[in-house]
This record gives structure tokens, C-alpha cells and sequence, in this order.
């Protein structure tokens, strides 16, 4: 049975979506996951924004081209949400999801009950509006939440978190990955969860 590569980021609502999918696809076919971050620079593609607490725009440079994308995207990310009992709230900022996902690299360490545990607590809150994935504290909480141990955690997140985080973006852009959520099967790459069932059929036949 292949290994399968997820690349994944919390501010990404299309992630999200894909997480019980992904969990399913392993728990059916046997597959082992290996759970990588990729953190998205999203004004390089989607332009910056923010927002005040009434929704009117602040801050940040985009295109009308740019909006219109980012509206549909919610608006369908909404209704697929809506058929999995999930909650997704357009967020007010151009989040730094880095500091979370080194987060997961923590977790992955202590396995894979710790590593869903913080992920799932992590995308729900998030998309809620109720996490700060820029705060190193509360990232720190979610990780004890999720049973994780976390002695020497803010150490890793300045230092050596820091630096496996940005030498597995590196790697995964050397394999062509450019968006979440990517699973890479025997080298090949798959963007998006629409690909889930057919990566499903080459795991059975395998």
C-alpha cells in the first residue's frame, strides 16, 4: 500500500473541506498519511484585504477580478460546508498560518491520534472565528487540548519548527505543489479533493 503526502493549511477553507474526506480515504484503504504544511501566500495570487466588524473593506490591495473570485469561492466553500454540518466564516484578514503549522509538525511527532485531535480542533476554531493562529500561546493550547506534550513547544516554534516548516514548503513547490489540499501518490500529484475517489481506486488496485 502507497504512502500518501497531504499538504494542507489551516487558513485554506478548501482544506478544511477536504479533512474527514482525506481521514476517510486513509482509515478505507489502509493508506498512511503523511501530513505536511503548506502555508499559501495568498496576496501573491488573491491580492491582500481586510476588513472592519460590519465587513467593510479597510485595508489591503485587490482587483475587482480578485473580489469577485474570493466571493464565489466563499459562497461555494458555504454550501459544501453546509452538507457536512461545518461551520465557515469568511475571515477579516490575509492570516499568517505559519506559527499553527508548525503547530501540526509538533503534533505529527506524538502521532497520529495527537496530529488529528490538533488539526481538527485548529480548522473548526478557525473557521468559527474563536482561534488565533497567530498567537503563539494559543496555538500552544490547542496542542495541550489534543493531548499533545508540549515542554520546549515555543522553542521549537522560533527555532528549529521554523525552519523545518520552510524546508518542507521549499521541498513541496520543488514537487509542483502550489495550492492545498495536495496529495502526492508515487510521485504523483493531485490538487483538490475532487481526485480523492480516484485517488482511492489506485490505492485498492495496488
Amino acid at each position: 500500500m502507497s504512502d500518501l503526502i497531504v499538504y494542507t493549511d489551516f487558513k485554506s477553507p478548501y482544506a478544511y473541506l477536504a479533512q474527514a474526506f482525506i481521514y476517510d480515504l486513509a482509515d478505507s484503504t489502509g493508506a498512511r498519511i503523511d501530513w505536511r504544511p503548506y502555508t499559501l501566500d495568498i496576496p501573491s495570487y488573491l491580492g491582500s484585504a481586510e476588513l472592519d466588524a460590519a465587513g467593510g473593506v479597510v485595508g489591503g490591495q485587490r482587483s475587482e477580478h480578485q473580489w469577485r473570485r474570493v466571493r464565489y469561492s466563499y459562497m461555494d466553500c458555504r454550501r459544501q460546508a453546509n452538507k457536512q454540518g461545518l461551520t465557515i466564516l469568511g475571515t477579516r484578514k490575509i492570516w499568517d498560518s505559519s506559527l499553527a503549522a508548525i503547530g501540526l509538525l509538533w503534533a505529527k511527532r506524538q502521532g497520529e491520534g495527537i496530529l488529528r485531535g490538533y488539526a481538527d480542533l485548529t480548522f473548526e476554531r478557525f473557521w468559527r472565528r474563536e482561534l488565533d493562529i497567530e498567537n503563539p500561546v494559543v496555538v500552544e493550547a490547542v496542542l495541550v487540548e489534543a493531548g499533545a506534550e508540549t515542554a520546549g513547544f515555543q522553542a521549537y516554534l522560533a527555532g528549529e519548527g521554523r525552519a523545518e516548516h520552510d524546508a518542507v514548503r521549499a521541498e513541496a513547490e520543488e514537487d509542483g505543489v502550489f495550492g492545498v489540499p495536495s496529495i502526492i501518490v508515487d510521485g504523483e500529484l493531485y490538487w483538490g479533493r475532487e481526485h480523492i475517489e480516484d485517488i482511492r481506486a489506485r490505492l485498492l488496485a495496488s
